[in-house]
């Protein structure tokens, strides 16, 4: 236990990749992750952190088992699709190992920007989903993730995060980058992209995109049952998604629980108005002219 400790304080440097901070156990593993064998069958989901990934992962698994949800219940959310850079310490196994280990067809999940995806991906012509959720939300969701995974340095005040945020200095980069990189990149891939908003707002059309982008046929009732499956309700007490049974030592879900809110217009609670106008002022230099539009409330 005080290994495990020890050795969470040693991880939580931001080492850069081509511009963007990344954690340096993904750094170390580079070689190996940028070398990452895509299959042809391979769904991938990408998100930037805190942007509805659990939810998608469980929306996704949900579809292709046609709402199943004892097949659903089989295993941990992180081992039914890991995630494929994820280098934790020991005994707690790679995502890496998890996706090497998988028969096909495999689901897999990546936080990477679309320039640092392996390119086999691209290679082998794959499907896959992305996630996107406004900046606003997506920042407050990602201070109290910060907070309780031990495998991050304390983040500070929110007021220090939200800077780091916007400058891009936290794991993964800049969301701004993030978002544009992969909207631009589903021209010429297989990529459906969707928003959380959108989820939040109408479940049953966005698994309804989901499902056709997937070739899956879902009736009305599976539908309905895949939608009631997946509310932030059903999944905050679900131990195959919640990441209960992962230790304290990694997660401390007392500080915050890893399901914490699910809702769009959070950020409201946190933000100033010149910390919103910042924002604002931000996404409309960089993503203006993009056709990306988010919405912050519903």
């Amino acid at each position: 236990m005080e290994s495990l400790e020890t050795k969470s304080i040693n991880l939580s440097t931001l080492v850069e990749i081509e511009g963007i901070q990344m954690p340096s156990e993904i750094v170390e593993n580079w070689n190996l992750i940028s070398g990452f064998q895509a299959r042809p069958d391979d769904l991938l989901i990408c998100t930037y952190p805190k942007a509805g990934t659990t939810w998608i992962q469980e929306i996704v698994d949900m579809v292709q088992h046609r709402g199943d949800v004892q097949k659903c219940a089989r295993a941990p959310i992180y081992e039914r699709s890991p995630y494929i850079e994820f280098f934790p310490p020991k005994p707690i196994p790679s995502g890496f190992e998890l996706a090497l280990a998988m028969p096909s067809p495999r689901t897999l999940k990546s936080h990477l920007p679309v320039q640092l995806l392996p390119t086999s991906f691209w290679k082998q012509n794959c499907k896959i989903i992305y996630v996107a959720r406004n900046a606003k939300d997506c920042a407050v969701s990602y201070f109290y993730f910060q907070r309780m995974l031990k495998l991050f340095e304390d983040p500070g005040t929110w007021k220090d995060f939200l800077e780091n945020f916007i400058a891009g200095k936290i794991a993964y980069g800049s969301w701004f980058d993030h978002v544009r990189g992969w909207w631009k990149a589903k021209d010429h891939h297989s990529i459906l992209y969707l928003f959380y908003e959108d989820i939040k707002a109408n479940p049953a059309q966005e698994i309804q995109k989901v499902a056709q982008f997937l070739n899956i046929e879902l009736s009305a009732s599976v539908l309905d049952q895949i939608v009631q499956h997946t509310t932030f309700e059903c999944m905050k007490n679900n131990p195959m998604t919640n990441y209960s049974n992962m230790a304290s030592t990694f997660m401390d879900q007392n500080i915050s629980p890893f399901m914490r809110k699910g809702t769009v217009g959070n950020w409201k609670e946190h933000f100033t108005v010149a910390q919103s106008q910042q924002i604002d002022e931000i996404y409309t230099q960089q993503l203006g002219n993009t056709g990306l539009k988010f919405r912050t409330e519903l």
